[in-house]
């Protein structure tokens, strides 16, 4: 076997061996399965036992994985997050620490660098937040719906501001290129909205349980077209798979549960069951751990950086707390707000192939993503609880 087979074997079995690891030390504490997928990488790849290595292979998957990972976020957006108080919140809370995140960056690297800075520190990971909440059966209380704006809010805003000012263009010509892209999304809402999809759900309805499988074929064709039509423009590739997420559930809005639920659990397999932990995995393994040992003074800033990312993210997304929530709950959702990955990676890797940003400034911002994974959401749930637990403490009444 050569190195390709050889390293594309060990991803998959790192990728059998996280949610068993996650699942043993559950009885514990519980630690989001990203967690592992990303330090089980590193330990696998080249900065420590060298048994993955690099690969052009692994690495197309690992792209496709973190498209799938936005498509579901994309599927998984609850409209109703975003209305009213609390989608104005997520908006100003996310537009200061943009704002704040720039002032930082700014100093520390005036230009282009500056906006890849207030951009990996003004992210929420919505992707990495979703499954946690939806285990916690929190996903319909404020506490979940607060998390789930922040989220979106957090990953839709950094993907516009990619695309409007890392594209390689002008912002003012990047900008007419986004809305353009914006119309063709619109209408491809429009067409998923108004036009009658009964025989759509019906032929997905008869190849369910089919080597014919044509719900996860037109999902891949949809999600492929939105990110070659993003690829084609120059603007990111994670806005278009977003945006193939959101088509496609109102694609399936109207059919029957059972057959949403059916298709969901398939996409879901698909995603969480092969291509993104490839991609947490692949990340782990590309991951510049040399950087932060030959510079001791690198490892020291990531902690301060993922202080920094707790201000400036963190902070601003308390404003989205439930009016009346304790300090507690306003706290657990900041600790939610502040974490942040997968844009974090990419917006990095934009500033490392552009020569904007060194490796190893890029290892400190990804080093602090990966700490917020670790560390926030278990915080977080630590301190809110979950409803899942709370109602299996709850005590029984009886009824007369």
């Amino acid at each position: 076997m050569n190195d390709v087979d050889t390293s594309f074997v060990v991803v998959t079995f790192l990728a059998v061996m996280a949610p068993l690891m996650a699942r043993g030390l559950g009885r514990w504490v519980r630690i989001p399965l990203v967690v592992f997928e990303l330090l089980l990488g590193i330990l696998m790849g080249p900065s420590l036992l060298g048994w993955i290595q690099e690969s052009e292979l692994i690495s197309a998957l690992s792209n496709f994985g973190l498209a799938m990972l936005f498509f579901v976020a994309g599927t998984e957006i609850q409209a109703g997050t975003l209305r009213g108080r609390t989608g104005r919140m997520a908006w100003l809370g996310w537009i200061m620490s943009l704002a704040v995140g720039f002032g930082l960056g700014w100093v520390l690297m005036p230009g282009e660098g500056a906006m890849i800075v207030a951009i990996a520190l003004s992210t929420t990971a919505l992707g990495t937040l979703l499954p946690i909440l939806r285990d916690a059966g929190e996903l319909k209380t404020p506490f979940g719906m607060a998390a789930s704006a922040l989220g979106t809010v957090g990953e839709f805003g950094p993907l516009i501001a990619i695309s409007i000012f890392l594209g390689g263009r002008e912002p003012g010509l990047s900008t007419v290129v986004l809305l353009g892209f914006a119309i063709i999304a619109a209408l491809a809402v429009w067409w998923a909205m108004r036009v009658p999809q009964g025989r759509l759900h019906e032929f997905v309805s008869s190849s369910l349980h089919t080597s014919g499988q044509f719900a996860v074929r037109t999902v891949l064709l949809i999600l492929s077209a939105m990110v070659a039509l993003s690829i084609a423009l120059d603007i990111d590739m994670l806005l278009g798979a977003f945006t193939a997420g959101v088509l496609w559930r109102l694609i399936m809005r109207e059919a029957s549960e059972s057959d949403r639920h059916a298709v969901e659990s398939k996409i879901e397999g698909l995603a969480f069951g092969f291509l993104v932990p490839i991609f947490f995995i692949y990340t782990g393994v590309t991951f510049d751990l040399e950087a932060l040992i030959d510079d001791p003074t690198l490892a020291l800033l990531v902690p301060v950086a993922l202080l920094v990312l707790f201000a400036i993210r963190g902070l601003p997304s308390m404003l989205v707390a439930p009016k009346g929530a304790k300090f507690s709950e306003r706290l657990s959702i900041a600790l939610m707000g502040a974490t942040g990955l997968p844009i974090i990676v990419a917006v990095t890797a934009i500033g490392v192939d552009a020569e904007i940003l060194s490796s190893g400034a890029a290892s400190v911002l990804v080093g602090a993503g990966m700490l917020s994974v670790l560390l926030f959401p278990l915080i977080a749930m630590t301190m809110h609880g979950d409803r899942v637990s709370r109602d299996a403490d709850a005590p029984v009444e009886n009824e007369a």
